[in-house]
């Protein structure tokens, strides 16, 4: 074989190895290649590979999530979720896939690359105040709107301090949703 046809395969080879691998890159991409897609995800470790405690809260890393009725590209998309850095708790994991659920309780399976480690709340009923510091008599920074998206710094002893919309302040733990009632946090 001359070196230029070596070379040609070998581009061959490497343009169909990445073809076989883009709809695992982009695990809510909706390709023919899925059977494909799911063989290259379960190639990374399967579960356990992590043994990160379940459950726990994560946060969504893209605009768009696709929440699957089960854990593979087969199943049907149940919601589409566009929140990037939503807040979303993992209750089970099947090789690659994250059950995940949110604020409202709708759960659904997503691909671990769609998720990151980063934490985030958000503000649960009422309006609320941020404040300087954790206390009751603190100033206040900032009106928190239900629904707010914040990203969570540090917590302990009832309080979160938070970063929303580039105003940082403090908290009360039972207004946010993304932490448990117990959980100690330090970014």
């Amino acid at each position: 074989m001359t070196r230029t046809r070596k070379i040609s395969v070998f581009y061959l080879l490497a343009l169909f190895l990445l073809l076989l691998a883009a709809p695992a890159l982009n695990a809510h991409a909706e390709t023919s290649g899925e059977d494909a897609a799911e063989a290259i995800a379960t190639a990374d470790g399967g579960a356990g590979a992590e043994s990160l405690p379940v459950p726990r809260f994560v946060s969504l890393a893209t605009g768009e999530v696709n929440l699957r009725t089960g854990p593979g590209m087969r199943y049907p998309v149940k919601l589409v979720v566009r929140k990037s850095g939503l807040p979303v708790e993992v209750v089970r994991e099947f090789d690659v896939w994250r059950q995940v659920r949110d604020i409202d309780g709708d759960d659904g399976w997503v691909h671990k690359s769609m998720l990151s480690g980063r934490r985030s709340v958000i503000v649960k009923a009422q309006v609320q105040t941020l404040l300087r510091k954790p206390e009751n008599s603190a100033k206040p920074v900032a009106k928190l709107e239900p629904g707010v998206v914040a990203r969570l710094q540090t917590c302990k002893d009832g309080w979160c301090e938070i970063n929303a919309s580039g105003y940082d302040g403090w908290i009360k733990k039972e207004t946010i949703w993304g932490v448990y009632p117990d959980e100690a946090f330090k970014e």
